[in-house]
């Protein structure tokens, strides 16, 4: 069993309130029938921070997916023993932004390069995976991994179906917006633009 140093989650969960989600601008309104992605990569809190800010996203949930068990808490999660991923599931309007979009930012966001970690948090729970709802999905994500590559970086993101969303815990939602923090493990990269260095 691997275990987190410096963990996403840190606080003691069993010392929260469970304070009201806050939301992180005014509501986004569908211009029809809405979207889902699922992008897995490291700390939930950081990807959903910097997802959210997406003109065209509505909105963006912390949960868990990828493993087996069912109803997981934070807990298990961040055990390693679940198989779960902290993941966020991103709701859309396709008539706004389109997937590849969304999930040109989340490799942004975050070291895809990582495996079974994203800077101090360490473990399975905190891999690099995308879980795509179709073979739409699966060819646009697959692309962006193929230009990723072309530029140097050596990918480790896996290419999953979705399975189950389990959401998380409530304090665990709009985190950054709540706390007034800042990520401390993703920081965006254009690396799209340029080649990888070394």
């Amino acid at each position: 069993m691997v275990v987190a140093a410096a963990a996403c989650g840190s606080a003691d969960p069993t010392q929260q309130k469970t304070p009201p989600r806050a939301e992180p601008r005014a509501p986004v309104v569908a211009s029809g029938a809405t979207e889902f992605g699922y992008f897995a990569g490291g700390c939930f809190w950081g990807v959903e921070h910097f997802l959210e800010q997406m003109p065209g996203v509505i909105a963006v949930e912390s949960g868990y997916m990828g493993g087996a068990k069912d109803s997981p808490t934070y807990e298990e999660v961040s055990s390693g023993d679940s198989g779960h991923a902290e993941t966020v599931r991103v709701t859309f309007d396709p008539q706004t932004i389109g997937y590849a979009a969304v999930a040109k930012r989340f490799f942004e966001i975050h070291d895809p390069t990582e495996v079974d970690r994203q800077g101090p948090d360490v473990g399975t729970q905190y891999r690099s995976a995308v879980f795509v709802t179709g073979p739409v999905q699966r060819a646009a994500v697959d692309d962006l991994i193929g230009k990723l590559k072309a530029n140097g970086y050596a990918v480790a993101t896996t290419v999953e179906d979705a399975g189950q969303f389990w959401l998380a815990e409530d304090y665990h939602q709009n985190y950054y917006v709540r706390t007034k923090k800042q990520p401390y493990c993703h920081t965006p990269v254009p690396r799209f633009d340029r080649r990888a260095e070394g």
